[in-house]
């Protein structure tokens, strides 16, 4: 969120995951690509459920 980045998370029936509708800037983007995203899906759910919910909006 630091980085602009403007995820937010989706969380339904326990499943959590991630939804991105407008463009995030580069540096944001690249570091979901490279610290985020080869993480195992316990460990990417934990960092997701940290991002703002799209039911908070």
């Amino acid at each position: 969120m630091r980085l602009g980045g403007r995820r937010r998370a989706k969380v339904d029936y326990n499943l959590v995951s991630t939804r991105n509708w407008e463009d995030e800037p580069a540096l944001a983007a690249a570091f979901w690509n490279e610290r985020i995203g080869p993480m195992d899906e316990k460990q990417r759910r934990e960092v997701e459920l940290h991002l703002p919910s799209i039911t908070n909006e």
